[in-house]
């Protein structure tokens, strides 16, 4: 029976992490963004984010963040959230799940710890700025 089951795969819809300035900080800090450069609109998109890893020895974890959009249309972005600057030393989950064409997706994203940094940084497609992605 587990065999007759179909998971689709996601392609063409991701999460980056974009430096900006921040007025309320007066300095540049990350921010998270779910990118669909697919031709298809999603729907019904949930994003649960946390951090995890260990500090100085000691294992450390951030409480769950959920973030719902009812839609996210083709070729578009969506800001999620900030990244605090504290949890870059650790890895960094995004779990998101959406439906497209009547069918459920679900995909984990992580960045490795101290992988959110200046030098890991690539052009982000429709956002057309340096970040990170993970696919």
């Amino acid at each position: 029976m587990k065999k007759d089951i179909i998971i689709p795969e996601v392609e063409n819809v991701f999460i980056a992490v974009v430096q900006e300035w921040s007025d309320d900080f007066m300095e540049k800090v990350w921010y998270a963004y779910l990118v669909n450069d697919s031709d298809f609109l999603i729907e019904n998109v949930m994003v649960v984010s946390k951090a995890f890893g260990t500090i100085d020895g000691e294992m450390k974890k951030t409480s769950l963040l959920r973030h719902a959009y009812v839609e996210v249309p083709a070729v578009s972005v969506v800001k999620i959230e900030m990244i605090e600057k504290s949890v870059l030393t650790l890895n960094n989950e995004f779990m998101l799940t959406f439906f497209m064409n009547d069918k459920l997706y679900d995909k984990k994203f992580i960045f490795n710890a101290n992988s959110i940094n200046e030098i890991n940084v690539e052009e982000v497609p429709i956002l057309f700025v340096d970040g990170i992605i993970v696919r």
